[in-house]
């Protein structure tokens, strides 16, 4: 049986991407099938689930609103605050280092991943600790210094835990900016805040909203870092969905709230390549 070529680009096609689309419906699309067969559920009497039709538990989606408070508002600011120091490096990075030291600078970006961000965010808890930062200050005459257990601490922790995620994305959108656009914005007279807010900042948007995103999306599942440097006190959806599965064992619930943080995912993912297209005038934009 004779095939013809566009036959044959499909059959190619469909062979190169079957593996991975077997991979993503295996260990993504079913798993949240499942999550959502359990939010319609009941608790049952020992614990986990028990089959029923309810919304009883996303109607109580209420009694979790403060780590869907910390989480919504923590993690917008963690990643903005991730921007605000990634976006010099980057900058730097790509436009102002010489190219020779370029690739060992980049590389000292990636350096933290090669370590558990478990081990990272246990050094910043003595850095932050009482035996740390605060007993510093002590002896210089500043006592009662708290740290550890705060919201600050875990921005901290945050911007530096996900800081390589924001730096990679802007650092390849200004690697690739053409530089003879600047060098026409200084030939017709603008200043350097000029050409940066009027050339550079527009042209590096779609690595920007890629970082956002990137580093939005993955604190919004955050749970180490609230747990350690936030002392069960800064609570996110994370820490509500391990206390609700691991001790509580309400499959139910917590998989209504799995089921929320997911849709919140999908919208902030939505929204951000809206504005992504919008500032950029292409689809080439990629955000994931």
């Amino acid at each position: 049986m004779a095939f013809t070529t566009d036959t044959r680009k499909r059959l190619v096609t469909a062979t190169l991407v079957a593996p991975a689309a077997i991979w993503l419906f295996v260990f993504l699309v079913l798993p949240f099938m499942a999550i959502v067969v359990f939010s319609v559920g009941e608790r049952a009497p020992e614990g986990g689930y028990q089959a029923a039709f309810t919304f009883a538990q996303f109607a109580n989606l209420g009694s979790r609103a403060a780590a869907f408070r910390n989480t919504m508002l923590i993690a917008p600011l963690g990643a903005f605050l991730c921007l605000i120091v990634a976006y010099p490096v980057a900058y730097y990075l790509a436009i102002k280092a010489s190219p020779q030291y370029r690739l060992l600078l980049v590389s000292l970006v990636v350096v933290p991943f090669w370590t558990s961000l478990l081990v990272r965010t246990y050094a910043w808890m003595y850095i932050l600790g009482s035996r740390g930062i605060p007993n510093l200050l002590s002896m210089i005459g500043i006592e009662d210094v708290r740290l550890l257990n705060t919201p600050g601490a875990v921005l901290l922790g945050i911007v530096y835990g996900y800081l390589p995620l924001m730096i990679m994305p802007i650092y390849v959108s200004l690697e690739k900016l053409d530089r003879r656009l600047l060098e026409a914005s200084a030939d017709l007279g603008a200043r350097p805040v000029s050409t940066f807010f009027g050339v550079t900042l527009p042209l590096s948007l779609p690595g920007v909203m890629t970082g956002v995103a990137l580093v939005t999306i993955l604190l919004l599942g955050e749970y180490l870092i609230p747990q350690l440097l936030g002392g069960g006190k800064v609570f996110f959806i994370g820490n509500a969905l391990v206390d609700l599965f691991l001790q509580s064992r309400n499959w139910p619930f917590g998989s209504a709230i799995a089921v929320t943080l997911v849709v919140v995912v999908v919208i902030v993912l939505s929204v951000a390549m809206r504005i992504a297209f919008r500032i950029s005038g292409s689809r080439q934009v990629d955000l994931v």
